[in-house]
């Protein structure tokens, strides 16, 4: 079985306003052609009520004497004609008998022949001089009323109803013309009126489009004008007057929050420059101390060598906080040629040499594969997914980069089959001092949780794209980088 569609509903408000006032007037129109219709429907029967009232019984009467009735020179043998109406329906009934039946024509009087069905219809008729409806066969719908005669028969008078149905169809027809004119014209004019109504809300909506098309995530945002202000009394101008005040709240809370953004690029940028030399002669000061002749206690050259460890490691936080405050103040990078396929080359050959645990695997196409971008950067992403791959997965791990093109974008995946990454933190896994509650090795985990920004931010500095998919035993970081 096959169900009905449903009829599609209209989506905009307009069409909505639109579509209830055509209704409205659609029930409203139906209600009067309804109403016009029964209540003319009535008055013609009751005007022909009044004549069968008037026609009274003469005329069956004239039937039953077949024409010897006093002054019968206006008639003809099968009955009476004088003072009847064309279409007047005559019956005569003797018991359950219809003996005599006819009906006036132009002229003349005519017998009716009468079915089983119509003579039921006829002896069904009450003589109680009340109009009823009957619909014999070959007369169609007449209006009839019976008395009882003299002779102890039933006397039937009738006139057709045909003259009434036809005005009524008339009306019905001239009612349908009319009412569909108005509802054309209501709904084209409703249409604009409704249209012209709303040209407030329209505006209000399309500035709110525009908005929401707008980068507000981060950066200095420009709002676009305010919506048009209307009558503050309609319900249109209290939304747009409230439309603009958010966007005045909107607009000022943007520029505190782009302030607050500058001030705290300015301070990590100051603050990475500036711890740059004294981390720097820390490690010097510490490696120097290393290199004296004389004999060092044991504990005292492993304070030092853990003295140099570790400046290292903050130099090295110092300058990933750095290169993440210039890319974060828009500082262009170089745009040369960058061939990917040495650069991913070289990126897995320094991984086989600080992780000999891992299987690593390279697949890499046919033709090389060119890009314009930051050499040095570029190579900074490969080597903090490969860094990443390495830490973050257990020895035995076999991690597979591959390199192909998509029509005009290179695609760079870093795939392993290790734990994956943490379902908790997926979602901001390139965000900034994002780093794991535990590796996905098991062992405690070590890091400022600036790798994976890092990558973000250089391939976004590139106009490409990174992903990240993972489930337990397949992770894949996915770079989109343009070749044109």
């Amino acid at each position: 079985m096959t169900l009905p569609r449903r009829l599609p509903r209209p989506r905009t408000l307009r069409a909505r306003l639109t579509f209830g006032l055509v209704v409205l007037l659609a029930v409203s129109c139906a209600a009067v052609g309804v109403a016009a219709v029964i209540e003319l429907d009535g008055f013609l029967i009751s005007r022909l009520d009044q004549q069968l009232a008037q026609a009274g019984t003469h005329f069956p009467e004239s039937l039953e004497h077949k024409g010897q009735l006093p002054d019968d020179n206006d008639g003809d043998e099968h009955g009476d004609t004088r003072r009847q109406a064309t279409g007047t329906f005559g019956a005569r009934l003797v018991g359950d008998d219809v003996t005599n039946a006819a009906v006036v024509r132009p002229g003349a009087v005519t017998d009716v022949p009468l079915t089983e069905g119509d003579r039921d219809q006829l002896l069904s008729v009450p003589p109680n001089g009340k109009a009823h409806t009957v619909r014999l066969s070959t007369l169609r719908a007449y209006r009839v009323v019976a008395y009882q005669g003299l002779d102890g028969d039933t006397l039937i008078t009738g006139l057709p109803l045909e003259p009434v149905e036809a005005a009524v169809h008339r009306l019905e027809l001239v009612a349908a013309i009319v009412f569909g004119a108005a509802l054309t014209v209501t709904g084209v004019v409703g249409a604009f009126w409704v249209r012209w109504s709303l040209r407030p809300l329209s505006r209000v909506a399309a500035t709110a489009t525009r908005v929401s098309e707008l980068p507000l995530a981060s950066g200095e945002v420009a709002l676009p004008s305010r919506a048009p202000e209307s009558d503050p009394r309609s319900e249109v101008g209290r939304v747009a007057a409230a439309f603009n005040r958010m966007l005045g709240h909107v607009e000022d809370a943007l520029t505190k929050r782009h302030a607050s953004e500058e001030r705290l690029r300015s301070f990590a940028a100051d603050a990475s420059h500036e711890l740059r030399t004294p981390v720097a002669s820390v490690r010097g000061h510490a490696e120097l101390a290393l290199l004296h002749p004389d004999p060092v206690p044991p504990a005292i050259t492993r304070a030092l060598e853990r003295i140099a460890a570790e400046s290292g490691r903050m130099g090295a936080m110092v300058d990933d906080l750095l290169l993440l405050a210039r890319l974060d103040a828009g500082r262009p990078l170089e745009r040369l040629p960058v061939d990917l396929t040495r650069l991913v080359l070289d990126a897995v050959t320094d991984a086989r040499a600080t992780g000999p645990g891992h299987r690593w695997t390279l697949e890499l196409p046919e033709e090389p594969v060119t890009v314009t971008g930051d050499d040095h950067r570029l190579h900074q992403v490969l080597a903090n997914l490969l860094a990443n791959a390495r830490t973050h997965t257990p020895v035995g791990t076999k991690v597979t980069v591959s390199l192909e093109t998509e029509g005009a974008t290179a695609v760079i995946m870093v795939h392993d089959d290790g734990p994956g990454v943490p379902e908790d933190i997926r979602s901001g896994v390139f965000e900034r001092f994002t780093r794991a509650d535990r590796r996905r090795s098991g062992a405690p985990g070590a890091g400022a949780g600036l790798g994976l920004s890092i990558v973000a931010a250089v391939v976004e500095a590139h106009g490409g794209s990174v992903g990240l998919e993972s489930r337990p035993g397949s992770t894949t970081f996915t770079v989109r980088l343009s070749t044109a």
